[in-house]
């Protein structure tokens, strides 16, 4: 069974920063990528981020681009999401998601685990 936790997300002004993480667990767990995506009420989900597990392949919503980064640390099975400038549009509870098998996609239907999320909230 795959497991994803996020954690990191909470309250923060306008202008300010947050730094997300997922853990996954698993036996043998090795997915091909892993994504961020976001959840605003009354929205969709939408892709954020994703990184292959290699770290080869990296892609970003232009709604992000330059103000957030994603990166991967393979000892610990942990993908990160730092956040920069964090806007009031930022705010959405964060998922976490694997995609077993390549390409690396910004599809919300193409990821097979997800997490619970973490709810980020930026204030102006």
């Amino acid at each position: 069974q795959v497991q994803l936790v996020e954690s990191g997300g909470g309250l923060v002004q306008a202008g300010g920063s947050l730094r997300l993480s997922c853990v996954a667990s698993g036996r043998t767990f090795i997915p091909y990528g892993m994504g961020w995506f976001r959840q605003a009420p009354g929205k969709e989900r939408e892709f954020v981020a994703a990184v292959t597990w290699s770290g080869d392949i990296t892609i970003t919503a232009d709604s992000v681009k330059g103000r957030f980064a994603i990166s991967r640390d393979n000892v610990k099975n942990t993908v990160y999401l730092q956040m920069n400038s964090l806007k009031s549009e930022d705010t959405a509870r964060y998922y976490c998601a694997a995609k077993l098998r390549p390409p690396l996609l910004d599809s919300v239907d193409k990821y097979n685990y997800w997490g619970q999320g973490t709810q980020v909230t930026v204030s102006s």
